[in-house]
């Protein structure tokens, strides 16, 4: 049996749907909260096991691992620890956990936190027979309810005059949340002494901001004048903007990483498991889309 976090979320749902159109034959227990939406679990057609409850809670945890073979781990980073100790305290052969390539970053807001997780979960396997693969997503987009793209259009929309950092000639590699369901699908049939202990999990190839905001912009049927500002000038603003609110609003490392590369091989997923990443043209264009049918 497999236990599955994060199966009603963004990149969950798509996994399901990999699940579903593969016709999966084996017994998925998903935990949820009370308030998730299971309709589509409901529907699937699939052997789902729903269990309800908080998975910050170790007993909760420790009960929701008997039986299982192989978690998948898609709801956040911060609950990686406590869902591997308990997956060691049950005998759980193995476990696919999403991070993120945000790990990679030069800037303490952005990496801090998961490489603290990171270093932990290394000195926790220590010794261990649990086999951990860690897949990292770099900027997930594809739907309105992403937390990236979804904002660059509503802004795009709204400001004719649009300004961005350094030419915006920083690199991202925007990923896709239906590549991702396919991918942690693929990840969970691979034969587990094949998988590596990681993989990275980019969009087909780097874009500068620029290149994305005019294709939103065009897309949009806008016509947005894009004014360029040296990097230097966005962070003065931004630490007056923290000045000014007390630190109550702090976005000098976001504005520093406008011009932070974020891009990065996929080579290792193409080649253990054929990981093939739709171009971002395509994706953004559907995304746009479902903005002006909203």
């Amino acid at each position: 049996m497999i236990l599955v976090t994060g199966i009603t979320g963004h990149t969950g749902k798509y996994f399901l749907q990999e699940l579903t159109e593969n016709k999966y034959e084996g017994r998925i227990r998903c935990i949820v909260r009370e308030t998730s939406d299971t309709s589509i679990l409901d529907s699937s057609g699939l052997k789902i096991e729903k269990v309800i409850g908080d998975i910050t809670d170790e007993e909760f945890l420790d009960k929701c691992m008997k039986g299982i073979d192989t978690i998948i781990h898609i709801v956040n980073i911060r609950h990686t620890l406590p869902i591997i100790k308990a997956a060691m305290n049950n005998k759980v052969s193995r476990a696919i956990c999403v991070h993120t390539t945000g790990i990679y970053s030069k800037f303490k807001i952005a990496s801090e936190e998961y490489k603290i997780i990171e270093t932990e979960l290394e000195k926790l396997l220590v010794g261990t027979e649990i086999k951990v693969t860690i897949l990292r997503p770099t900027m997930i987009y594809g739907d309105l309810c992403d937390h990236n793209m979804s904002r660059f259009i509503k802004m795009v929309d709204k400001f004719r005059i649009f300004p961005v950092i350094n030419q915006g000639k920083g690199l991202i590699q925007p990923v896709n949340a239906r590549d991702l369901g396919k991918a942690y699908y693929e990840v969970l049939m691979l034969p587990v002494e094949n998988a590596k202990s990681e993989y990275n999990l980019s969009g087909e190839k780097p874009i500068t901001m620029l290149e994305a905001f005019k294709l939103i912009s065009g897309n949009l049927g806008r016509k947005n004048i894009f004014i360029s500002f040296p990097l230097g000038f966005g962070v003065f603003l931004a630490r007056c903007l923290k000045i000014g609110t007390f630190g109550k609003v702090d976005y000098v490392e976001k504005v520093q990483r406008m011009s932070e590369d974020r891009c990065f091989s996929h080579e290792e997923a193409k080649r253990d498991f054929g990981y093939t990443p739709e171009p971002f043209d395509i994706g953004i264009a559907r995304e746009v889309r479902e903005y002006l049918n909203r």
